[in-house]
């Protein structure tokens, strides 16, 4: 019981008046027999309190309630549930041990409950790394109205909880997708610009049929208008191709590139399979890494996860060699590769061109490319010193080479996207569907 036992402030200004009481005391003497009875009244009362709390063995419950896993650059919902089950009214203070990783220690709640009555409260955790979180006890240190002690409870609420891509913006664009509400998004509505040449049948003739659509043969034999009707070209393989080299993991916000990669990639390989293409999956350094065939099952995207929620960078150079032949050996079909990786400068992105253009003659290849958005914050910044205006120029001249690298990969036929971190999901998606729309894969 004494481990459990805290005297509370108001215990401390308690002894600190029937001490002044005493000290009075030496100077009238006439307050001496009020401060006896002030200290025994005080002690009698401390005894009451603790009597009250302690005379019930478990008479406050409370619990953790956690998600399966957390979803990494998100907001996640963590809940606090308290219980009192003391026949009087008790004031109540929640503290949750939360990970280390988030450098928190103000997670504390104050609460009254009535007898009989269950509270919640909840915070909110935004996880900026993939990996294991341990979540430790919960503590409520519990009051009587009086106020004098507080006893500690402890709940064994230790718990590791994994960190995974976001599958909460997954969910998120995967409902705007199908609910055509992606505008509200930043995603555009692209005009199809083509038809799919997947023929599925011929039938009647409809008002408002596009008469382009026509069947002249089939429609003398059956003495009415015929047209042929297509559906949306389905079944294309997708993939999504992450660079896990050291450039990949420059932060922004918290995050690494790395990590907003992750989470597109999961994105867009969830759209897809929901659009009925075929999904997949490639990441490579200076050595290849995973490799997972696109596929249309539903467990794919589960497969996908698995393998994004351990995806590293190791720090050395990235190897597009080695992506060139992987590609050439193990794609034998046409594929959407969106590749996601980073050049700081043109001169990079030279060197590596020549692979790209052979992987582009065979497949559709989609560079996405990270801008700067610290150099946003040093270009707009008044120049009035010759530090500044040298820091500027530079600025600058970073930023209009990011443009040039974009401009060098579409002078050779291959399609770019230079974008900000935060909008590189809403981005991605916009791409595949224009490409989809013009017929292109």
């Amino acid at each position: 019981m004494i481990r459990n036992l805290y005297l509370s402030p108001r215990f401390f200004y308690g002894i600190t008046a029937v001490i002044c009481l005493f000290l009075a005391a030496y100077l009238f003497p006439v307050l001496f027999i009020l401060a006896q009875v002030a200290f025994v009244a005080f002690i009698l009362f401390t005894l009451i309190d603790t009597f009250l709390l302690f005379r019930i063995k478990d008479a406050c419950t409370a619990k953790r309630i956690t998600p399966d896993k957390l979803s990494n650059g998100d907001l996640n919902k963590i809940n606090l549930h308290i219980h009192n089950q003391y026949p009087f009214d008790i004031q109540a203070q929640l503290i949750d041990e939360i990970p280390f990783q988030f450098q928190q220690r103000d997670i504390q709640y104050q609460l009254s409950l009535a007898s009989g009555e269950e509270k919640t409260r909840h915070y909110e955790l935004r996880p900026t790394e993939r990996g294991e979180y341990d979540f430790g006890k919960l503590h409520v240190f519990v009051s009587t109205l009086l106020g004098l002690v507080n006893r500690r409870y402890s709940f064994p609420e230790d718990k590791v909880i994994p960190v995974y891509p976001s599958f909460i913006q997954m969910q998120k664009y995967e409902l705007l997708a199908f609910s055509n509400q992606l505008q509200e998004y930043g995603l555009k509505k692209i005009r199809r610009l083509g038809h799919s040449m997947e023929f599925e049948q011929i039938r009647d003739y409809v008002v408002g049929d596009d008469y382009r659509h026509i069947n002249w043969k089939a429609t003398p034999r059956r003495n009415q208008l015929m047209v042929n009707q297509y559906t949306e070209e389905k079944s294309q393989p997708i993939y999504a191709i992450i660079d896990k080299g050291r450039v990949m993991k420059m932060p922004f916000e918290g995050l690494s590139l790395l990590d907003y990669a992750i989470n597109a990639a999961l994105v867009i390989s969830n759209i897809a399979v929901k659009k009925g293409d075929k999904a997949g999956l490639i990441t490579f350094a200076d050595k290849m890494g995973a490799f997972l065939k696109a596929q249309s099952q539903a467990s794919q995207i589960r497969n996908i996860q698995e393998i994004l929620y351990n995806v590293e960078t190791n720090y050395l150079e990235t190897n597009y060699a080695n992506l060139f032949q992987t590609v050439r050996a193990k794609l034998n079909r046409r594929s959407l590769l969106l590749l996601f990786t980073n050049f700081e400068t043109l001169t990079a992105l030279r060197r590596q061109l020549p692979y790209f253009r052979r992987i582009n003659k065979h497949h559709l290849l989609v560079v996405i490319l990270f801008e700067n958005t610290e150099l946003h914050e040093l270009t707009h910044k008044p120049a009035n010193s010759i530090e500044r205006i040298y820091i500027k120029t530079i600025a600058e001249k970073f930023a209009f080479e990011k443009k040039l690298i974009v401009k060098e990969l579409q002078m050779h036929g291959i399609q770019a996207i230079l974008t900000i971190p935060e909008d590189l999901t809403v981005n991605t998606i916009n791409k595949y569907l224009e490409l989809k729309a013009r017929g292109m894969i």
